[in-house]
């Protein structure tokens, strides 16, 4: 089963993709050689950068799905400040030639959405989960289990994009955001899950399982 209603390019890239393409083109008419293909190195970046392609969506009852593309760089037992519980934090870190996009790594119900200003210093650093901009997504199944998902702005990345409000009803692997240019998403997961990842990993937008959640009745 895949999810996937948009293009193959991100829609948030488009703007960026048609002006790299135009700075090319002119280049390439006004002042051809190294500088015209460095400026068509550009906009190939721009173009691999905002690529956001079709995931299949992994079928297994209580599964965890990871939201982003990236490697595990913590997996920990912490407080989780937007849920107010214990959790299991697995934080997820995005390269600049990950693709960007995030999605819903279950189904279920938005119950709160917290936006925070805030510093851009390197994501991979453990202070960027409580120091950088950020954008928390609290989410109940129909288990009643708590997940919560940040996404976390990094050094390059400046601007993080929520398309989701409290109420909502997500399945997983919706597309919920968008993060540009590096970054990472910490997920918090109820204590009983059964982590399915460890540090070092690469993991791969909905197609990589984070956890497991135990099922009720």
């Amino acid at each position: 089963m895949t999810n996937y209603p948009h293009p193959i390019i991100a829609r948030e890239g488009w703007p960026f993709l048609a002006a790299a393409v135009v700075v090319a083109i002119l280049a390439s008419t006004f002042v051809p050689g190294f500088l015209s293909f460095l400026a068509w190195l550009v906009a190939l970046f721009v173009l691999q950068f905002f690529r956001d392609p079709p995931r299949v969506i992994p079928q297994e009852a209580g599964a965890v799905l990871s939201p982003c593309d990236g490697r595990v760089i913590k997996v920990e037992r912490t407080q989780d400040p937007y849920g107010e519980r214990e959790a299991i934090l697995v934080s997820v870190f995005m390269n600049v030639f990950n693709v960007h996009s995030n999605r819903s790594p279950l189904d279920g119900t938005i119950k709160k959405i917290q936006y925070f200003p805030g510093k851009f210093v390197n994501a991979d650093l453990d202070k960027a989960s409580t120091e950088n901009e950020r954008n928390a997504v609290v989410l109940k199944t129909s288990d009643d289990h708590v997940v919560t998902f940040v996404q976390v702005a990094g050094l390059i990345a400046r601007r993080i994009l929520c398309y989701v409000n409290v109420g909502d009803v997500l399945t997983k692997g919706q597309r919920y955001g968008f993060i540009r240019f590096g970054s990472r998403v910490d997920v918090y997961l109820p204590l009983d899950a059964q982590v399915k990842v460890s540090i070092g990993d690469k993991v791969a937008a909905t197609t990589t399982i984070l956890a497991a959640l135990p099922q009720k009745g």
